[in-house]
């Protein structure tokens, strides 16, 4: 099977709470991972801190989300590990193909990142229309930026 595109490594891993103050003190007190910058988003209910592990200009994103209203969606609380997302390097061509072959995709199509980068998301469950998922785990495909890009394809 010839894919259109290629995953070119891991962009962020999304940790969610109620609080995100309360998971902050083991990622940035105890593990001293570095403060980047913070997100909310109503359309998105979450309001995240973004931190950094890792070298080099594009260093692996932890974020660490609470619900704007814990009793709206997306309820970026309810599954501790939110979700995981991948730098992609055509995410267009990579969600048309991926929708051609019966994978699920999140509603709200390619949109604008709280990082600046176009992302979308594959669904965590399946149905009869697409029976392909993440199956549990949420997925986000991150459009790489031209020095990711070619930086891994060298």
């Amino acid at each position: 099977m010839q894919r259109p595109f290629k995953i070119l490594g891991l962009q962020q891993v999304a940790i969610g709470a109620l609080n995100k103050n309360e998971i902050k003190t083991l990622w940035q007190d105890m593990l001293g991972f570095t403060f980047k910058s913070s997100f909310i988003s109503e359309k998105e209910n979450v309001d995240e801190d973004i931190f950094t592990i890792g070298g080099g200009d594009h260093p692996v994103e932890f974020d660490l989300m609470q619900p704007l209203d814990p009793n709206k969606k997306p309820a970026v609380h309810t599954t501790p590990l939110n979700h995981i997302g991948l730098w992609v390097d055509n995410l267009p061509i990579a969600v048309e193909w991926l929708t051609a072959k019966g994978v699920r995709f999140a509603p709200g199509g390619i949109r604008r990142g709280g990082d600046g980068h176009d992302i979308i998301f594959i669904h965590p469950k399946s149905n009869a229309e697409f029976p392909i998922s993440g199956f549990g785990v949420l997925i986000e495909l991150v459009q790489a930026p031209p020095e990711v890009i070619d930086q891994a394809h060298n």
